[in-house]
């Protein structure tokens, strides 16, 4: 009997969204301009680009509802579900040509900020041509909670549902095609929504190899518990990322002053400052590409924050690869 996963993939193969082995990179060596450590605050100001100026075009954004009785992957831990999508397609794609594109976890929180942010710096060519696929969890939130059982499993489900199930729907429904090629294709969020951006690249760099998260849960919230990985994503600083060798990753992470579990000890595998604080000093010791900001007096996943930084975080996740 094959497994989940190995249904997930062979349906995304068939569907030709997986096959980046085929397509090779195109993205050229980015430096390490950018690369380390900032703190920012304490007081914050929304960047410029959130302003759409007279005259760039806008991107149109498009929704629709996925059910949870169509699903393989996530058919529902309590009961049916439905999963709102919003997808951006800005003004100056070109049908049947092939986008790099971004998925954002909790998606209808970023229809605003992302989508004005995309179509500035598109407008401006400092960001290829992308698609921005906004995808909600299916409901609730911490342990044993559909959100809870997407977002903060330790493996590479989330990545393959992503792969199998929500791509070729976006396709069709959008009509839009997507790049195969790891280096056009990045993962995002908050909180959880953050640690499955990362999970998406860790356990599929073939697929995903740009994340950019934002108080990231980089703590012990999964469940149910998997003996392989028992502290959740806490493992990845405290044991996955330095047994690993390096994955082709570029990695954006911020965490704030006060965020959650600030004040936690370190045995509540609760902190999110220690956690995140944890994750740069894994990624810097393995020499990845690495971003780190410290947002002084902010809270969890705190707005003005995204507000003030996604035009910077996305300008320096797609440094190298090709603007038109």
């Amino acid at each position: 009997m094959k497994t989940i996963a190995q249904y997930l993939l062979r349906t995304a193969l068939l569907a030709g969204l997986c096959v980046a082995s085929v397509n090779p990179s195109r993205a050229a060596d980015p430096g390490t301009a950018g690369d380390g450590d900032f703190t920012i605050g304490p007081d914050y100001t929304n960047a410029p680009e959130l302003t759409v100026k007279e005259g760039v075009p806008r991107g149109t954004i498009h929704e629709f509802v996925m059910d949870s009785a169509d699903s393989q992957a996530y058919p529902g831990l309590k009961g049916p579900y439905k999963r709102a999508v919003y997808v951006y397609v800005p003004s100056q794609y070109v049908a049947g040509t092939a986008a790099p594109f971004i998925v954002a976890q909790d998606g209808r929180g970023y229809t605003n900020t992302l989508s004005r942010t995309l179509d500035t710096m598109i407008h401006e060519h400092r960001l290829p041509v992308m698609i921005a696929i906004m995808i909600n969890s299916g409901g609730g939130d911490g342990k044993g909670s559909e959100r809870g059982l997407e977002y903060d499993t330790v493996s590479g489900k989330y990545a393959e549902f992503i792969e199998a199930e929500v791509l070729p729907r976006v396709a069709k429904e959008c009509n839009v095609k997507f790049t195969s090629d790891p280096e056009g294709r990045a993962a995002m969020g908050g909180s959880s929504g953050g640690a499955a951006a990362f999970t998406m690249g860790w356990f599929h760099p073939e697929l995903y190899r740009r994340i950019l998260t934002y108080s990231g849960t980089y703590v012990n919230q999964q469940s149910p518990v998997n003996p392989a990985s028992p502290h959740g994503a806490w493992e990845y600083h405290e044991h996955i990322i330095p047994a690993s060798s390096v994955k082709p990753l570029r990695i954006w992470l911020e965490v704030s002053e006060n965020d959650n579990g600030s004040k936690s000890p370190e045995e509540s595998y609760h902190n999110w400052v220690l956690a995140n604080q944890r994750m740069r000093d894994v990624l810097k010791a393995k020499g990845y590409h690495y971003q780190y900001v410290f947002a002084q007096n902010a809270g969890h996943t705190d707005g003005k924050v995204t507000r003030q930084t996604l035009p910077d975080a996305l300008a320096w996740l797609w440094r190298g690869y090709p603007v038109k």
